[in-house]
């Protein structure tokens, strides 16, 4: 999947994104810590890799692995 930073705070390394289709979906700090980033602006497009429960389990830049 694929969305747009809408929030991110460098101390929690937490945030949210927006969703191509408008849903809103939060990310915490091991989604983060798992994409090997060192920090996220706001409106940057991003790929995730999500869970089965929903989670948001990586949270890349498209084309970087």
């Amino acid at each position: 999947m694929q969305g747009t930073i809408a929030t991110f705070d460098p101390g929690s390394r937490s945030g949210t994104l927006l969703l191509d289709d408008g849903t809103e979906l939060a990310f915490d700090a091991p989604a983060f810590d798992g994409s090997g980033l060192r920090k996220l602006r706001l409106g940057q497009r991003v790929d995730i890799d999500g869970g089965e429960d929903g989670q948001v389990r990586q949270v890349r830049i498209p084309g970087v692995r």
